[in-house]
């Protein structure tokens, strides 16, 4: 199997948060479930089968955490030794040439990618068509807005 890159961050996230499905979310369900099963007929009865579906989310995003997690290679950019090149967990200020729009992005795991906090996923487009390239080098990225070409301007490690 394909190791799963993420940052520290998100690591810890994702312990955190399987954590509080296994500590708290699951207990509340199972007493959900004992309580909708003391109130009689389990086929017309709307709290159990909520309770259930409930049930089966969590049990399913438990599995999917511990799935990931198994597979992560954690990656703590801050380890790493700062050589102007794109890689995994840098943040990159990006100039797109023909409007001179500056964006920074920093470049994280599936998990972690949140466009609002300027994250982006290694396998988006951008994120593909910079891992490599170090600052000064041009890229070009397919969007669906057709081809756009951006200068890397900046590669920091935090």
């Amino acid at each position: 199997m394909n190791k799963i890159p993420m940052t520290v961050l998100g690591a810890t996230r994702l312990r955190e948060e399987l954590q509080r499905l296994k500590s708290v979310d699951r207990p509340r369900i199972i007493e959900a479930i004992a309580e909708a099963r003391s109130h009689g007929d389990l086929k017309e009865n709307a709290e159990y089968h909520a309770a259930r579906e409930q049930q089966s989310f969590i049990e399913g995003r438990i599995l999917e955490i511990e799935a990931k997690l198994s597979l992560a290679q954690v990656i703590d950019v801050m380890q790493i030794e700062n050589s102007g090149k794109v890689i995994f967990g840098t943040t990159v200020a990006l100039v797109h040439i023909d409007t001179e729009e500056s964006v920074t992005y920093k470049i994280v795991g599936e998990d972690e990618a949140n466009i609002e906090d300027r994250k982006i996923s290694i396998t988006s487009p951008i994120a593909r068509a910079i891992i490599g390239k170090s600052v000064g080098d041009t890229v070009e990225v397919k969007t669906p807005q057709g081809v756009a070409h951006y200068e890397i301007v900046e590669v920091e490690h935090r």
